[in-house]
């Protein structure tokens, strides 16, 4: 049960927001829509004559990320260089000329030789040594480094220095080696480095703040926190759930469980398993998706996995896509299921998580990281014990027992309310600009 307390406690986040977004942010709401209007556009466009401009370095990953970040800068004044790839690009990144999208190599054939791949790598850095001296935005914003980590976390960054550069860094993770479990006195160095050399750090929770100042001495001045926003790259269509259910052969009354991303170690996948093996057991009318692709490297927990499977007598209720998602079969997924659930061992924060609040989805995720400042138990969702396959299960049955689930075409509305309210990318865009222009006005060019 809810208590009275915890109905509090949502309803003052929501009004802690709105209060914060009382400023005038709406300029890009239009742009993350993809419904630009002619004001808004125009505003954009006035950075051609006057703007703060930047380099927007995305390390030819992430796009979703990169898409939602660049449209709110836009609609904000700023100009931008989109550094990145063929995975990162989009339609819309070319709709304005605020936005120079800058592709430093091509997608590489899967089948290419060691030797084409590296020179595929040895020209991108090549190209990308030569945008840090003749790139004109004197602010660059790493999103996510390269194919090398040590050599971006130390030579390039100091390149970038000497270029004259400032640069901005978002720390999706702090310490993915620890995450990971294959830390090293070099991985810490080079972070460490890495931490020293940028101007600023961007981060998503309090908690990745706290490691920064306390396992690498970041002076906290240098550091803002921004909650991690909504994925709004992905298509959403009028798709109805039933319609979800029916194309992936899953009956409208069977209640329908999600898996979704890169399949890794740290994701607890086994967990969840050993979890819905628990369920069937009890309730023969659940499904289990699992969909995403393995992270390469992790090629023997993906063999593990399968193979639990394997031996699972319910194995027929499990529907397996293994393989890269793409963007128009993403809503599939989410609107066939009833709940997403993040079984994760370790975790800073999860795109993941605010790509389920995006379709309006409920989450059951472990108790790691950050999760329990962004899932409102008995409103968003629950919480469990990590690395208990019991207790996940006790929290997966509890939510199906409870009135998110009862009701949960008015719940998903009610959860795309909320994250739209506290993970807008109208003030992630608006706190990114201040920073960029607290840079600038200290050192002007």
């Amino acid at each position: 049960m809810v208590t009275g307390a915890t109905d509090r406690n949502f309803e003052l986040r929501q009004l802690e927001t709105q209060a914060v977004r009382s400023v005038p942010m709406r300029r890009a709401r239009a742009w993350n829509s993809g419904q630009s209007s002619e004001r808004e556009v125009a505003s954009a466009e006035l950075c051609v004559t006057r703007s703060i401009e930047v380099g927007l370095l995305t390390g030819g990953q992430d796009r979703p990320y990169a898409f939602g970040l660049a449209m709110a800068l836009v609609a904000r004044g700023v100009c931008l260089d989109v550094v990145g790839n063929d995975d990162v690009d989009s339609p819309k990144l070319h709709a304005t000329s605020a936005i120079n999208f800058i592709t430093l190599h091509k997608r590489r054939p899967r089948d290419a030789s060691l030797l084409a791949r590296l020179l595929i790598v040895f020209d991108y850095y090549a190209r990308l040594l030569r945008y840090g001296a003749t790139g004109k935005p004197r602010i660059l914003h790493i999103l996510w480094n390269n194919k090398f980590e040590f050599l971006d976390r130390t030579l390039l960054l100091l390149y970038y220095k000497v270029c004259g550069k400032k640069v901005v860094l978002t720390a999706h993770n702090v310490n993915q080696g620890r995450r990971d479990s294959n830390d090293s006195f070099l991985n810490r160095l080079t972070l460490r480095v890495q931490y020293r050399l940028v101007d600023h750090i961007f981060v998503h929770t309090q908690k990745m703040k706290a490691e920064l100042l306390e396992d690498f001495g970041v002076a906290e001045r240098a550091i803002t926190v921004i909650r991690h926003p909504i994925n709004n790259a992905f298509p959403d269509t009028d798709l109805t759930s039933a319609e979800a259910k029916r194309r992936l052969g899953i009956k409208e009354s069977e209640r329908t469980i999600l898996f979704f991303g890169r399949i890794r170690p740290y994701k607890g996948l086994e967990y969840l398993l050993g979890a819905f093996e628990r369920i069937v057991m009890e309730n023969v009318h659940y499904r289990l998706i699992i969909a995403g692709e393995p992270k390469k490297g992790s090629e023997n927990y993906l063999q593990e996995i399968q193979q639990k499977i394997g031996r699972d007598a319910n194995r027929g209720r499990i529907i397996q896509r293994i393989q890269f998602i793409p963007d128009e079969e993403t809503e599939l997924y989410f609107k066939a299921s009833d709940v997403l659930v993040l079984p994760y061992k370790d975790i800073f924060q999860s795109g993941v998580l605010f790509l389920g609040y995006s379709f309006g989805l409920p989450v059951v995720a472990t108790d790691v990281g950050s999760f329990r400042e962004e899932i409102i138990e008995g409103k968003t969702g629950f919480l469990c014990r990590p690395g208990d396959a019991l207790d996940l299960a006790k929290a997966i049955e509890r939510y199906f027992e409870s009135d998110i689930f009862n009701c949960l075409n008015r719940r998903r509305q009610e959860i795309r309310d909320y994250a739209n309210t506290n993970h807008s990318w109208d003030t992630v865009g608006e706190i990114t600009r201040n920073v960029y222009a607290e840079l600038s006005a200290r050192f002007p060019g």
